[in-house]
């Protein structure tokens, strides 16, 4: 008897990140028919509006099926070994095991075998060879804007797998000359958060949000930060920069977490950041997805370090801007400038300027048309 076929998606979505949840659904609703969603690690997400999630090295091998693998999309190719494992412990946990590795790097593969279950040192890119031989993977919308500063095995390791995979997309320009400069074919597509409204307006309860809008009658500003913004002087900046403009505007200001991952957006920032501005901004402290969508979709604009809250925003035709720090990664600008022809970026000082001539912008439409067809192409490529 033929071997029954599985459609496995396989990317970050287990731990706490907006984007990487919000491109499982969006994947899913686009294939229409029964997934597993695999991480390196088993998890429940189901509270955050995401989904059971397997771990990958209990699915490699199964001797009576054939998999159809979608690596999907994030930032996934410059992801080292010890980040990975680092992220998907718990706060305290993280904080611990960064401050041990600092003084024992050279334990850094064992720690995340530890976690993560495998020696790779960029464990969310597979290798084809851990499948069935009929195994088809797709590296669907991959980021790796950076991935010629990071360490040379890693790169190397990374370009060994895609060298096997199937079908390889990425969502930048940046990462896919990164690839050919590796001989590696690669076609752009759209990151699929870009189908936010298309797919799940129906999906997102905006009414829920009527409390906000009462308290802010003339509207709000979505706002996020990572944790790296939370040093006192930058504080000071975006205190400075947002109360000047919930001032000349009369908007609100309300902060979310975009993602609640170790390494992502932290709470403690956003209390200090409240405590520095008059009146203080309201913190949203909901993590699920679909209510984090319908705070943004309300939102008069969006601006943040998230680069799919900024996505997202757009989906709803919300203006958005880009917070970054000099030492940021480059993929928020690499994509931008491939899909929009500029960056939109600003720091932490610039905020307050590039809110006020964006507030009264209407963004161009996503790339949703463009998404469908490269989706449509690499099922073609890949039957």
């Amino acid at each position: 008897m033929p071997c029954a076929e599985r459609t496995v998606l396989f990317g970050a979505f287990d731990r706490h990140n907006l984007g990487d949840l919000l491109i499982a659904e969006v994947v899913a609703s686009m294939l229409n028919h029964p997934c597993i969603f695999a991480g390196l690690v088993e998890r429940d997400m189901t509270p955050f509006g995401g989904h059971m999630v397997t771990g990958i090295s209990s699915l490699a091998f199964e001797p009576d099926s054939s998999t159809r693998l979608f690596q999907c999309g994030g930032e996934i190719l410059t992801c080292s070994n010890s980040d990975a494992a680092i992220m998907l412990l718990d706060e305290e946990e993280a904080k611990r095991a960064a401050a041990w590795l600092e003084h024992h790097p050279e334990a850094g593969t064992e720690f995340s075998r530890s976690i993560c279950g495998c020696d790779s040192l960029a464990p969310y890119v597979l290798s084809k060879r851990n499948f069935r031989e009929e195994t088809r993977l797709i590296f669907h919308a991959a980021g790796g804007a950076d991935l010629d500063l990071a360490e040379t095995a890693l790169r190397e390791e990374v370009y060994a797998k895609l060298s096997f995979a199937d079908y390889v997309s990425v969502r930048d320009h940046v990462t896919q000359e990164h690839l050919r400069k590796a001989g590696i074919f690669s076609r752009l597509t759209p990151d699929p958060a870009v189908m936010t409204k298309e797919l799940f307006a129906d999906r997102i309860h905006f009414a829920e949000f009527d409390e906000i809008m009462e308290k802010f009658p003339g509207g709000y500003l979505s706002i996020q930060f990572s944790a790296d913004f939370g040093d006192d002087r930058t504080l000071d900046i975006l205190a400075r920069e947002l109360d000047l403009i919930s001032r000349s505007t009369g908007l609100g200001i309300v902060l979310f977490r975009a993602g609640a991952a170790p390494w992502h957006d932290d709470p403690a920032c956003y209390r200090r950041l409240c405590s520095k501005m008059k009146p203080a901004p309201m913190i949203f402290e909901i993590l699920d997805i679909w209510k984090i969508c319908g705070l943004i979709a309300r939102s008069r604009l969006f601006c943040g370090s998230s680069l799919h809250g900024r996505i997202i925003a757009n989906s709803f035709l919300i203006p958005a801007i880009s917070l970054v720090r000099q030492e940021s990664p480059k993929k928020i600008g690499a994509y931008f400038e491939t899909w929009e022809g500029k960056p939109g970026t600003f720091s932490a000082q610039e905020i307050a300027s590039g809110i006020l001539e964006m507030l009264n912008e209407t963004p161009a439409p996503c790339p949703t048309s463009i998404y469908r067809n490269e989706f449509t192409h690499a099922l073609s490529a890949c039957h």
